[in-house]
């Protein structure tokens, strides 16, 4: 069993700041584009700089992102390994990136240099804040003494109680991702129709209903978590937006009505998912029943 381990994650996660600073969660970075500008995304950005991003993607800047390559995996982790201590690394969903191949490549060719620690990769099939609960999770195991194979144990059988429901303002980067045909598009937003998605058992990401306007589909993801939440793993509540602060107080304010003792943590998107669902995005995460 290991228990001298760091637990690491991707730039595509969405967590509490305040717990990667207390807690010592690291990143491994992520590469994105905005128009002709190359970025590295090696952290949680602040504010101010999302709404700038959001803003250009406004602006009709197209934003696009790149895998992480299983080399840059091995430059990040070998160092660390190097002084035995191990990695527990959890991935965006596999149904949504290749990322978790990437890592398992690297993984593997580090088990051949490194014998005293090594690296354990999760695909969480969760993204944005359902990465960033189970990390909450992680980090409170190891803290109770449990070890990097049990932790790792544990999220992969319970990754399936995060339910994560999203809300999609702009129908053109559904598009552009080839979710939805350009025709359905261009008429859905002429009648201010509004996509609400899942993340399947799989992984991937699923439409399975359509609401005319914003307030209909705010209230159409307040009924998601009625219907949906377990509170027995945790209480705890995220409503990742991509700036559209106004609406995510609202669902903030319908999630109450329902649970008044929801621990509920509103942030803004990361760029990385950001960059393919647009601003006016929202979601919220949570967990029980997908």
């Amino acid at each position: 069993m290991t228990y001298n381990y760091v637990i690491y994650t991707d730039a595509s996660a969405d967590i509490d700041l305040e717990i990667v600073k207390e807690k010592g969660i690291r990143f491994v970075p992520m590469s994105y584009s905005v128009g002709e500008e190359e970025r590295r995304c090696t952290c949680l950005e602040e504010e101010s700089f999302l709404k700038k991003f959001y803003d250009a993607q406004r602006e009709g800047k197209e934003t696009h992102t790149s895998q992480v390559t299983p080399h840059s995996y091995m430059e990040e982790f070998a160092p660390i390994l190097k002084d035995g201590i191990s990695v527990l690394y959890l991935s965006l969903s596999s149904g949504l990136t290749q990322t978790y191949n990437s890592v398992r490549l690297a993984a593997g060719e580090l088990a051949e240099q490194y014998t005293e620690a090594k690296v354990v990769a999760v695909d969480t099939l969760c993204a944005t804040a359902g990465m960033g609960l189970l990390l909450e999770m992680a980090v409170k195991h190891k803290e109770e003494g449990m070890s990097l194979e049990d932790n790792a144990a544990w999220l992969e059988e319970n990754r399936l109680n995060v339910a994560h429901f999203f809300m999609v303002d702009d129908l053109m980067y559904l598009k552009r991702g080839g979710r939805i045909p350009a025709t359905t598009a261009i008429l859905g937003t002429a009648l201010n129709i509004k996509p609400v998605l899942k993340i399947e058992k799989d992984g991937t990401l699923a439409t399975y209903d359509k609401k005319r306007g914003v307030k209909q589909a705010i209230r159409e993801l307040a009924a998601k978590y009625a219907a949906n939440r377990n509170d027995v793993i945790s209480d705890k509540v995220y409503i990742v937006h991509a700036d559209c602060e106004d609406n995510a107080m609202e669902l903030k304010k319908q999630i109450l009505a329902i649970n008044d003792s929801a621990r509920i943590s509103t942030m803004m998107l990361c760029p990385i998912i950001g960059a393919h669902v647009g601003p006016g995005m929202m979601a919220v995460i949570f967990f029980g029943t997908r």
